[in-house]
């Protein structure tokens, strides 16, 4: 979050807080995305105290996050690699109607 835009609150397992972010809807986008993984760690584990229902979920959208880069970046090395084939293409075609 940034300390640009609108103070916004949201509530994240039981608790509100004041936000501020580019965009309202992404702020509580994300928030909600945090109180879900909260709350399904938490119904797991419920002895645990909060501190480490806190910690795990945080590995957890970590691991989310790294996942979706990795797939981002191989999309890129395809989308990139897709490109260059199409340009080498086109540049052939090119010099052949020269």
């Amino acid at each position: 979050m940034t300390t640009n835009g609108k103070s916004i609150k949201v509530k994240i397992f039981g608790s509100e807080y004041p936000l501020r972010g580019e965009s309202e809807e992404l702020t509580k986008r994300v928030a909600s995305y945090v109180d879900q993984m909260i709350n399904t760690i938490h119904a797991k584990i419920p002895e645990q105290p909060p501190l480490t229902v806190a910690v795990l979920s945080a590995l957890n959208i970590t691991e989310d996050l790294f996942k979706e880069r990795e797939k981002n970046r191989t999309l890129t090395i395809l989308v990139e690699s897709e490109a260059t084939k199409i340009r080498e293409y086109l540049d052939q075609c090119l010099n052949a109607e020269v």
